[in-house]
């Protein structure tokens, strides 16, 4: 390493040691993140209001209230009339109403939701009816729930929270670090010292490499102690991945660059280029399979898409990395493309 370089790189952490407020949010951010939705944003639905009318008692039907009472994810609010139900419902005391009818001298019921909450009324249904039917069968039913069998929100979650940290932290903040090199001059400055522009740029994003490596080992700390993810020999495949996706991230906020020529426009192309599609399209939260066709054409050119979908595999199911190799050679492409974009973009205006 020259010492030109080495010069390049300390000047650059200088500079983010003495941004003190900048440092502390790119460190904070991620946990607060972490936190966030592995802890207070849940996809589990807990303690449902379940009403109960009963037209006539069997043993068929008490053992179904046994079952409901017994639930640990139903609250029983009693025996209610035909007559009750509509208002208990729009009063907001009840979740569900559960009708059971015996015809025949065989168990029926109907399931009364509300619906106003589209994940509550889905999934408490669910849950009724697998309780129900199970109670009239009379036969034990035995799930299996492989990767995930405490259904936790977190092991969803986390793998989209990285792919969205790294796209912010590497991209944006790179994209403003050289951008403001610009609007002070200093860059030209540099840029007609006889030092080569790759060797200006990569003392720039040396930095920011190094505090993505940091962060990666914070959240994965986090994500194996404290919200509980399966921890096997599969980690090492989760680190080297992330990698090339931190370098792809890096990849993008240097064509950014080349693109905005102040602080406030390298912000908004980063925030409309990555915030909004790394949310929306990129399976984080919402599954691409359920999405309309274009849209899912659309979040192929996407990286976080395939970045999350190959952590959900190596993090929460922990197969082996050939598992992923779609994926990684996505990334992998898309590194090179926009790696060489960039710097030709860059050099072309220096």
């Amino acid at each position: 390493m020259s010492t030109i370089f080495q010069s390049l790189i300390k000047k650059e952490v200088l500079h983010l040691v003495r941004d003190f407020r900048t440092v502390t949010v790119v460190l904070v951010m991620p946990v607060v993140l972490l936190l966030l939705f592995g802890f207070a944003i849940s996809t589990e639905v807990n303690n449902v209001n379940v009403a109960v009318v009963v037209e006539r008692h069997t043993d068929e039907t008490r053992q179904a209230i046994d079952r409901l009472r017994a639930n640990p994810y139903f609250t029983f609010c009693g025996i209610a009339t035909h007559s009750e139900v509509e208002e208990l419902l729009r009063k907001g005391k009840v979740d569900a109403a559960v009708v059971l009818r015996t015809e025949n001298g065989k168990l029926t019921h109907q399931i009364i939701v509300d619906a106003s909450n589209t994940t509550m009324a889905q999934t408490s249904t669910a849950y009724i009816e697998s309780v129900i039917s199970n109670s009239s069968a009379g036969v034990p039913v035995v799930a299996n729930t492989l990767y995930n069998p405490q259904l936790k929100s977190a092991y969803h979650f986390v793998p989209g929270i990285m792919g969205m940290i790294f796209i912010l932290i590497c991209a944006m903040m790179t994209s403003v670090s050289i951008v403001s090199e610009k609007e002070t001059g200093t860059m030209n400055l540099l840029l007609v010292s006889p030092v080569r522009p790759r060797t200006i740029i990569l003392g720039k994003l040396v930095p920011y490499f190094l505090l993505s490596c940091i962060i990666l080992t914070l959240v994965l700390a986090l994500s194996y102690t404290v919200l509980g993810l399966p921890f096997s020999a599969s980690v090492v495949n989760v680190v080297w991945v992330t990698i090339l996706y931190i370098v792809l991230a890096l990849s993008l906020g240097l064509l950014i660059s080349t693109i905005a020529s102040t602080q406030v426009a390298a912000l908004l192309v980063s925030g409309v280029m990555f915030m909004i599609p790394v949310v929306l399209l990129s399976g984080m939260i919402f599954p691409v399979e359920n999405m309309p066709l274009p849209l899912q054409w659309l979040s192929c050119i996407i990286p976080a898409r395939w970045y999350i979908s190959a952590m959900r595999v190596l993090m929460i199911q922990q197969l082996p990395v050939g598992y992923v190799l779609t994926e990684v050679s996505v990334l992998l492409g898309m590194t090179l493309a926009v790696l060489a974009l960039a710097i030709k973009k860059f050099n072309a205006k220096k």
